[in-house]
């Protein structure tokens, strides 16, 4: 279930095998996905000059659990930033396409600092981590979450949205350096802000994902986040929605909107 062994896969050949334990109902779950792709895009750039700036990821079908094939084409490269195109490949067709930048950092006069400020939730420490339920997908077993606000998912709430501290579980991640795969894998792991609202177990995924990095990553696997999402619209079969990711030190890492169907 560990990444490193997935991520080495990806370095060494353009067709891998998904591992077993990220399920997301009968597909794979999309930050995993999100994740290979990103993982194929940071191997493509390979210059340590240049972090991880935007992601725009579509969702274009299901992936199942069986080998899929990742391409990756350098769209341009200038000196100061890389754009990379990724395609996930199965069964000959394309399921997921990803659009990367990557930047070095530069000079510059502007200088802006109005980032949303992290929600003061109480210590992780006196929350409880929620468990891990007989019907939810598979993929939530990767993580350690904790609602610190909102209802949980399928509760009939009246109104959508919440937030709270997660990481991935120390029991099946080895503790090491965060990455923007892992960075991928783990912000997509929060259901949909409309899903409080559900009376009943019923389906919601991602359809587009649009992710925007702000302060370098310093984390660790083992390291507690803050996530907290606002629906701004749902009808008709979709929402759309945005959230933001802190660290523990209040540090605004990355910020993420998203469209997404809505079977309920």
């Amino acid at each position: 279930m560990s990444l490193a062994p997935l991520y080495a896969q990806i370095q060494q050949s353009d067709t891998v095998d998904i591992p077993e334990g990220w399920l997301q109902g009968r597909t794979i779950y999309g930050g995993l996905v999100a994740a290979m792709l990103m993982q194929k895009a940071q191997q493509t750039v390979a210059d340590s000059r240049k972090s991880l700036l935007s992601a725009s990821v579509t969702f274009v079908g299901p992936v199942q659990l069986s080998a899929v094939k990742l391409t990756a084409e350098v769209l341009r490269e200038g000196k100061s930033v890389t754009t990379v195109e990724v395609r996930l490949w199965q069964d000959g067709a394309v399921q997921s396409i990803l659009l990367a930048s990557f930047g070095a950092q530069r000079e510059s006069s502007i200088q802006v600092n109005r980032e949303a400020e992290a929600p003061d939730y109480p210590p992780v420490e006196s929350l409880k981590i929620a468990q891990h339920h007989p019907l939810a997908p598979e993929c939530f077993k990767q993580m350690q979450m904790a609602w610190a606000e909102g209802q949980y998912p399928c509760t009939g709430s009246a109104v959508p949205d919440f937030g709270g501290w997660f990481r991935f579980d120390p029991v099946l991640h080895e503790n090491r350096e965060m990455n923007a795969a892992d960075l991928m894998a783990a912000f997509d792991m929060w259901p949909p802000g409309v899903l409080p609202m559900f009376k009943t177990m019923a389906p919601a995924s991602s359809l587009t994902w649009h992710l925007t990095c702000v302060h370098p990553l310093q984390n660790q696997l083992h390291d507690w986040l803050k996530y907290k999402v606002v629906t701004d619209y749902a009808g008709d079969g979709y929402s759309t929605e945005y959230a933001h990711l802190w660290d523990a030190q209040g540090r605004l890492i990355a910020t993420s909107r998203q469209t997404v169907t809505v079977f309920a």
